[in-house]
């Protein structure tokens, strides 16, 4: 009896992985690193699957992209479905909506995921990236999904003529500010420190009316009754704390690596980024890393996107040599 192992992935159909089969390597994440190294890994001829939770990772919550080399503007959206097609062009078997729960290294090397299954590979090319990192204040967890957010592009639509909060003061927190501006009726953004995002975006925040800017400015408790009514913040200019009120907050502070999975296995570094070499390897020989959840210094898309392709390139070199 034949196993039909078949899903359908965005209208289109998509093999799906075969928990019988000893892959030459298994890519756990669907962002740019993971998708980057299931190409290069397929070009080289390795039999090679994806396991991901979902396909795009952070991209998906990108509004747009405008440094990526050969494109002066793309969605986010658009990005993901371009690196999808020409993955699902090499008819790389992918699973989705699956957690991977454990990995366990050996010959071959064991994956069990959500989905009950076990899959199984001679390497492993990680890419789980990274999560949001969060305010740690006092009602943060409480008004999380009531009025506390951590994606401006998923869950600004639902403050469409209110005001709200951004928390940071990079890139991405005046990016967030930047799009929540056409849609709310006041951005406040409150940052603890001076700006650290580039010049041309925080230009671009300054010049827009319903915008106001806080800067050295900490928030240190998120209020409210059923919903967030507003944050109280310590003014580090005059010590002080002031009340901003506010029926949405988006904290955009950064990211975490989601490397919870590996503690015990691979070397981390005290960021938690699993430790690689200038290969991609880790500290367990079969093993490689990509994108943002290694300790690489700059978290950017074609960065990720290069470090899966160094990774695949460098398990080919392994598998030849088993």
């Amino acid at each position: 009896m034949s196993l039909d192992f078949s899903i359908n992935i965005g209208g289109e159909k998509a093999q799906a992985l075969d928990p019988q089969m000893v892959y030459d390597t298994l890519v756990i994440g669907g962002g740019p690193a993971g998708l980057g190294a299931a190409l290069y890994a397929k070009r080289k001829g390795l039999e090679v699957g994806i396991l991901a939770e979902r396909i795009g990772g952070q991209v998906l919550d990108t509004s747009s992209v405008e440094n990526y080399l050969g494109y002066n503007f793309l969605t986010g959206e658009d990005m993901v479905h371009n690196f999808e097609a020409h993955v699902k062009e090499y008819k790389v078997p992918i699973t989705t909506d699956v957690l991977v729960e454990a990995l366990t290294d050996g010959n071959p090397k064991k994956v069990t995921c959500s989905d009950g299954k076990t899959y199984q590979a001679k390497t492993l090319i990680l890419a789980t990236g990274s999560k949001p990192r969060k305010l740690d204040v006092p009602g943060e967890k409480e008004y999380a999904g009531r009025g506390v957010a951590y994606c401006a592009i998923c869950d600004g639509p639902l403050f469409t003529g209110r005001e709200v909060i951004v928390a940071g003061g990079g890139n991405s927190a005046v990016e967030a500010a930047i799009d929540l501006s056409k849609t709310s009726s006041k951005v406040k953004l409150v940052h603890r420190s001076e700006f650290r995002a580039d010049k041309v975006l925080v230009d671009k925040l300054m010049s827009l009316e319903n915008v106001e800017v806080y800067l050295n400015t900490q928030i240190i408790e998120i209020k409210g009754e059923n919903l967030l009514t507003h944050v109280s913040a310590l003014d580090k200019k005059s010590n002080l704390t002031i009340d901003i009120p506010a029926e949405g907050l988006f904290v955009e502070i950064g990211y975490l690596p989601k490397s919870e999975l590996f503690e015990g296995l691979l070397a981390l570094n005290e960021k938690k980024e699993v430790m690689v070499n200038s290969l991609g390897e880790t500290s367990v020989p079969g093993i490689y890393a990509a994108g943002d959840l290694t300790d690489g210094p700059y978290k950017q898309i074609v960065i990720s996107a290069a470090d899966g392709a160094k990774a695949a390139l460098s398990a080919n070199d392994f598998v030849n040599k088993l």
